[in-house]
């Protein structure tokens, strides 16, 4: 997944319904009309932000007689795992820059 996806990613997530949504198809493949049953909006509603998380590369569709059975993309929610993860390891590395570097300062002050 190149970066501009992982920024569209996060940009779907961006909305409460949407995280809902993948909050669900986490928990398995599922159609629009059992997503809407689940969540305080209409199926109309529900069919526009699955195009959003479609077009975002978060979840794929594939036809099931007339239904349309949504599930999460492993590949575009590991990318943005990994781009979190690197996030959070940069934090940690500043943290720990930071506190080295208060701790050195007190060392020297004490001196």
């Amino acid at each position: 997944m190149d970066t501009d996806r992982v920024g569209d990613g996060w940009s779907a997530l961006a909305d409460g319904t949407r995280r809902a949504i993948v909050s669900r198809l986490a928990e398995g493949p599922q159609a629009v009309g059992q997503l809407a049953a689940q969540l305080p909006v209409t199926r109309s509603a529900v069919s526009q932000h699955l195009k959003i998380l479609k077009d975002a590369g978060l979840v794929s569709e594939h036809p099931a007689g007339t239904r349309r059975i949504y599930r999460l993309n492993p590949t575009a929610v590991a990318a943005l795992r990994d781009q979190l993860d690197t996030y959070w390891q940069r934090a940690l590395t500043s943290y720990v820059d930071v506190t080295e570097h208060a701790a050195d300062e007190m060392t020297e002050e004490g001196s």
